[in-house]
């Protein structure tokens, strides 16, 4: 899943509605998850581990490209980039304590946890992905001119959002 969303988001230069995708994905997962009965529902259950794994991959590969896509200042970029991989990485160690054993069998309090990490990740993806196409046609009708991100020249991206010429990869 990881690479056919990753193939995807370049072949259509979009990045949030992928990554929003996979946010998705997990919140489904988790919530069929929780839903079921695994000892009567097995192939379903399975199945939603399946959408789990999808969404727990593919959305930090390709936030990491969309942030650095906006990041005109190479030192931003850098800063952000040594920041946000291993914050991101810390998700490791909500996951290992949640699961805890006096709720085993069913873990209802960490499949809900999950699953709202999950669907607020979609919800502010696709609010924040809105925000860029909104900023973006503000701009051309400032300019009177329909730009895209790809269509500027880098070293008019040095001063980032501040510029008019500016437009938000998304």
């Amino acid at each position: 899943m990881l690479l056919a969303l990753a193939f995807l988001s370049d072949w259509t230069r979009l990045r949030f509605p992928f990554i929003a995708l996979g946010f998705a994905f997990t919140f489904i997962g988790f919530a069929i998850y929780a839903t079921v009965d695994v000892t009567t529902q097995l192939n379903v259950a399975y199945y939603a581990c399946f959408m789990m794994t999808w969404g727990t991959s593919a959305p930090s590969v390709i936030l990491d490209v969309w942030y650095n896509n906006n990041i005109a200042d190479e030192n931003k970029r850098v800063m952000l980039t040594s920041v946000g991989v291993p914050v991101a990485n810390l998700m490791g160690l909500v996951s290992s304590n949640i699961f805890r054993n006096q709720d085993a069998p069913k873990y209802m309090p960490a499949l809900i946890t999950t699953a709202v990490f999950g669907g607020i990740g979609c919800f502010l993806t696709l609010l924040l992905g809105a925000w860029m196409v909104f900023d973006n046609k503000r701009r051309d009708r400032k300019e009177g001119k329909t730009v895209r991100a790809i269509d500027i020249p880098s070293e008019l991206l040095a001063s980032g959002p501040d510029s008019p010429e500016y437009r938000w990869a998304y």
